[in-house]
């Protein structure tokens, strides 16, 4: 593990892999390979640049070849005069369903001179935690940490020679035809819009793309198709695995994101073009799709809270259930696919954690073209801490790096980057390795226990984690609202609610509604990297039920930090064999349920059933004296909640785990030491 004050060279990086293995510095210790890289690239993206101002075309019609018409704003390097620059650029594309007037905005008060050399100083400044609020502070260092330049339009990028096209998705904005969600059609507009402007005059035909979001995951999915003239993407927070990231998480509906989301979203594309109204070119097309649909998806999201038992389930909803469906097979990614450099940047409590690590690691170029940066940030906050003492670059100066290299062919170093940049929690560190997971785990399992561990004296229930079984026992659990108080609730609404940091940095509360097994303490630096899963002997009083499971760092005080979460529906428990994946002994390290209806398999109350639940993929590393704690829940609001006629079959009534030596329960954990328990 090295600290993230330097890089390491890709010569050494290709040696540790050739040789098959990797040899770890002790916790803290500097890279000895210092580059300076982070502070040439900001040097580079906030210092004077090529030209000096930006010349926008607005609202661009691009005709798609089913004839829907497509609304974007152009924005060209342009010289002292204010027009375009004669000379074609690379272009980067941004892809948005937000409207581009917010993306406009957000611009034009960056744009106001001096008023971002004066406000974001300020916001990285603020500082909340003495309040008890840190996640307020998060929020504040987003901009600083170069969100709201990735997120639409960098004006700097523009003036360093690239023309930035910012596109409103099909049916949002002022955008004709029907928001789709990442179907089909949707997605063929991604591989139509780089051809697009591939072939503009102003466009020297290389093509990138960028953006946070459904931004970063119309990325993905148009590099999966290759088109040509892309030849670089920087996704921020991206899923791929939508089903599994926020649709359908464990089979459960995503309440505390998805309404919220679906709102703004239908909300924003409602807003007219007010300038076309006054200069009488108004698009009656655009309001005849707007009229025609409206609210897209809430039909579903009402059935999925209505409807009341499973016979009932209407297509649309159905259909997100289905694994035959064209709606599911859209939403479940190929980023093996991606053939072009790509830069990752996702966070350990974003709401597309699960997708960001395997999206790496799916991705099929050479070491040199793809990186992963994992921060400890939800969706929301974002990039937050980037640029600060001992963290990687600012997102925007990243961003900027990435495109001179592949777009550009300047060699600037990004190619040498590390492969991984992980925040590992534990330690607070930024830290760098050739892989993820860390290279040299091996994974073990550690048995769910009856057995007091003495350390959480206001959970449920306190047991313990050790690597054997111990005396049957059953204990159970209620589904409860304590939940709402954990960092799961500021995890499942993407930070959109400032949670305290009692809920958001201590799971004790929440743990009033857990069964938690704790180790013993460790004696020396224990690293975690890479996802875990839980195999639990469950029983239920019902013929349906939901469990969460969460992996904590528990300090010598109690405090109990949650490192990361998993859960499940337990009739949709069902494992594609195919996708799962298991470690050397044999258990999954993520089962990869189907979360169809049709592979449904009801629960048959009161008899054991063995339910397996991934835990998503993360990285840390437990100081001495510090334990690892599971908690287990039967509920995960507003994470979470259950489709309502699963929720009608589960009747939230008690669950209970069988802790039996003959069937027993376990977590199957990767560890890079024994720590003795």
């Amino acid at each position: 593990m090295i600290t993230h004050r330097g890089r390491l060279g890709a010569l050494i990086a290709s040696v540790v892999v050739m040789a098959g293995a990797v040899a770890s510095a002790p916790v803290g210790q500097a890279s000895p390979n210092a580059e300076g890289l982070d502070a040439q690239f900001v040097a580079t993206h906030n210092g004077p640049q090529q030209y000096p101002n930006v010349f926008i075309e607005w609202d661009v019609p691009i005709t798609m070849s089913d004839g829907t018409v497509l609304k974007a704003n152009v924005y060209h390097p342009a010289g002292a005069d204010g027009q375009p620059v004669a000379e074609p650029t690379p272009t980067i594309v941004n892809m948005t369903p937000y409207t581009k007037l917010v993306t406009n905005v957000a611009d034009s008060a960056l744009a106001v001179p001096g008023l971002s050399d004066l406000l974001l100083p300020v916001l990285q400044n603020l500082d909340f935690s003495p309040f008890g609020f840190s996640s307020l502070s998060d929020m504040m260092n987003a901009l600083p940490g170069g969100a709201a330049r990735t997120f639409g339009v960098d004006r700097n990028l523009i003036r360093g020679g690239y023309t930035q096209v910012v596109v409103d998705v099909r049916g949002t904005g002022f955008s004709q035809g029907t928001w789709q969600v990442f179907g089909e059609r949707e997605q063929l507009d991604g591989v139509e819009i780089v051809d697009w402007a591939a072939k503009q005059r102003w466009s020297d035909g290389k093509i990138g793309m960028s953006g946070i979001s459904y931004s970063a995951i119309n990325q993905l999915q148009t590099a999966q198709r290759q088109p040509e003239a892309l030849k670089a993407i920087f996704p921020i927070v991206p899923g791929s695995d939508l089903i599994r990231d926020v649709a359908a998480p464990g089979g459960a509906l995503g309440i505390g994101f998805i309404p919220a989301w679906l709102l703004a979203v239908d909300g924003a594309k409602l807003l007219p073009d007010l300038m076309s109204m006054l200069n009488g070119k108004f698009d009656w097309v655009w309001l005849r799709d707007r009229v025609t649909d409206p609210f897209t998806f809430f039909n579903v999201l009402i059935a999925a809270l209505t409807t009341p038992n499973v016979e009932q389930i209407p297509p649309e909803m159905a259909s997100i259930l289905d694994d035959e469906s064209a709606l599911r097979t859209a939403w479940v990614g190929s980023p093996d696919q991606v053939r072009v450099p790509t830069f990752l940047y996702g966070g350990w409590h974003d709401i597309f954690t699960y997708s960001t690590p395997r999206i790496y690691n799916a991705v099929n170029v050479p070491a040199e073209q793809k990186k992963l940066v994992m921060d400890n940030v939800y969706h929301v906050t974002v990039s937050s801490g980037l640029g600060q003492p001992g963290a990687p670059a600012p997102a925007d100066s990243l961003q900027r790096a990435w495109f001179d290299k592949w777009l550009k062919g300047i060699d600037n170093g990004i190619d040498r980057y590390d492969p991984v940049t992980l925040w590992q929690q534990g330690s607070g560190q930024w830290t760098a390795d050739v892989a993820f997971p860390r290279p040299g785990m091996q994974y073990r399992r550690l048995y769910l226990d009856g057995a007091a561990s003495g350390t959480a004296p206001g959970a449920r229930y306190d047991g313990s984690l050790r690597t054997a079984p111990g005396a049957a026992q059953r204990v159970s659990v209620d589904p409860s609202l304590t939940t709402i108080c954990a960092r799961d609730a500021a995890q499942g609404t993407a930070g959109l609610v400032p949670l305290p940091d009692v809920c958001a940095k201590d799971a004790r509360i929440s743990e009033g509604a857990a069964l938690t097994f704790t180790t013993a303490p460790v004696a020396e630096p224990t690293r975690i990297s890479g996802p875990i899963a839980a195999h639990l002997n469950t029983v239920l009083d019902a013929t349906d039920g939901y469990w969460t499971v969460t992996v904590n760092d528990v300090a010598p005080d109690g405090t109990s930090t949650v490192w990361s979460q998993g859960q499940l529906t337990a009739s949709l428990r069902a494992i594609d064999e195919g996708k799962a994946t298991r470690s050397p002994n044999g258990d999954y390290t993520d089962p990869y349920p189907y979360l169809t209806l049709d592979t449904r398999q009801p629960i048959v109350p009161g008899e054991p059933t063995a339910v397996d639940i991934g835990i998503r993929a993360t990285d840390g590393v437990l100081l001495p004296g510090h334990r690892l704690r599971v908690d287990v829940f039967a509920g995960n609001f507003p994470s979470g909640i259950l489709l309502r006629p699963l929720l009608n079959e589960s009747g939230l009534r008690t669950q209970h785990l069988e802790l039996d030596p003959s069937r027993p329960s376990w977590i199957n954990v990767p560890l890079d030491t024994d720590p003795g328990w």
